[in-house]
């Protein structure tokens, strides 16, 4: 049975001659990825090995499992792997005008996932072939990511057509005396049958998601580890975040906060429901996330600052009077706006104090201006927005507006 790549292969030709320009920018003489997505990014394919990427010349994937699904998925030159601990070696012979005798390699890898042990192991197994220091190269790769080609945008696009028309369907259920559980089983049911792959991948370190969270009332507005303005109550210790057992009752916030992943890639809404009517505290703090997210509309267009964003939102949640509820309460506030989606749900860049990246045409951002109350719940909504050269186009499909359920 033929495997049919998901990403083209002349838009895999050129991430890994962007990436060789930005090596060389660093003065770096090789890139070893080692993560999934890393390796997705730049190969076309996921399976079991590390891509070693040149700053001249052509990149190898040495894979350990599966060799013969690698060759099928990428256009990438294959490798076996061989026995590992003769990795260094391997690479010096196939590489051989890199590791000269005499002369000091820098190696750059994707640091800010790899496990330390690994990390230890892949020093030793390098400087067994020559003189070699293996660099923190991650925000090489995610400054990369950063700018999406059309291809990837039209991959997002999908998941967003996906997402609206399950929650459409699924809204028939959304009625009082349902579980979170329940009914978000039955959203996830329609976005499976639709093509999400069952998981939305994030970068950050023990951060971790499935396909969203459907959260009501007090549940809402308990706090997680989870870095987002709205945790949930979960299943447990084991699971502490997102959706519980919690039964859905009327005039009570109901947050949807779901995505889900076609050919790797994620898109990220969030929608309010109510069954009945929201209180006036919970309504005029919807209408505000509603104002901030529409003045970042305004604001996102080439050249601005990503804290102005974060920053232009603070005035206006100052201004509302809703300082203390905005994205978190007291100590677990979330410190953002937005963040970058595409690969990963946590991409760069980050809408934050201190990130001075400007936007730029190809980024892909999710604006997520949420509110939360302790013992009420959390209200906001949460758009992913393309940003071309005339400014930000919204690729969420969902209509933008407070559900109200009778």
């Amino acid at each position: 049975m033929d495997i049919l790549p998901d990403i083209p292969a002349e838009l895999i030709k050129q991430r890994i001659r962007s990436l060789q320009i930005a090596m060389k920018a660093e003065q770096i003489d090789a890139f070893l990825l080692t993560q999934n997505v890393d390796l997705y990014y730049l190969s076309g394919s996921m399976q079991n090995g590390y891509l070693f990427v040149p700053s001249t010349g052509e990149p190898t994937f040495y894979v350990r499992r599966s060799v013969s699904r690698a060759r099928q998925e990428t256009v990438v030159q294959v490798a076996e792997l061989g026995a590992f601990r003769l990795f260094g070696e391997t690479l010096a012979q196939n590489y051989p005008y890199l590791f000269v005798k005499g002369s000091e390699l820098r190696i750059a890898a994707d640091l800010d996932v790899l496990p330390a042990q690994l990390y230890i192991k892949l020093s030793e197994l390098l400087g067994k072939a020559g003189r070699c220091e293996l660099i923190d190269g991650s925000a090489i790769i995610r400054t990369l990511r950063m700018i999406k080609a059309p291809w990837e945008v039209s991959r997002i696009e999908a998941a967003a057509e996906v997402v609206a028309e399950a929650l459409n369907e699924a809204l028939d259920e959304l009625k009082e005396g349902i579980s979170e559980l329940e009914w978000m089983a039955r959203v996830e049911y329609e976005l499976r049958m639709r093509g999400h792959i069952g998981l939305m991948r994030m970068r950050g370190y023990n951060q971790e998601i499935t396909t969203g969270m459907v959260i009501s009332g007090a549940a809402a507005a308990i706090p997680s580890y989870f870095d987002g303005p709205a945790g949930g109550l979960g299943l447990g210790a084991s699971s502490p975040q997102s959706v519980s057992r919690s039964i859905i009752k009327r005039n009570e916030p109901i947050l949807i906060d779901i995505g889900c992943c076609v050919d790797g890639y994620v898109i990220d809404q969030t929608r309010t429901a109510v069954i009945g009517e929201l209180s006036e505290t919970l309504q005029h703090a919807y209408e505000v996330s509603e104002a901030v997210i529409g003045a970042a509309e305004r604001l996102m267009v080439p050249g601005t600052l990503c804290s102005k964003l974060y920053e232009d939102a603070l005035a206006r949640c100052a201004a509302a009077q809703l300082s203390d509820h905005f994205m978190g309460f007291g100590a677990d506030q979330a410190k953002f706006l937005g963040h970058g989606i595409g690969l990963e749900i946590d991409e760069w860049p980050v809408l934050a104090r201190g990130f001075q990246t400007p936007l730029a045409a190809g980024m892909v951002i999710a604006v997520e201006p949420k509110f939360t109350f302790p013992g009420q719940g959390v209200v906001g909504i949460e758009n992913s927005y393309f940003i071309s050269e005339q400014g930000a186009k919204a690729l969420t499909k969902t209509k933008a507006e407070l559900i109200v359920l009778p």
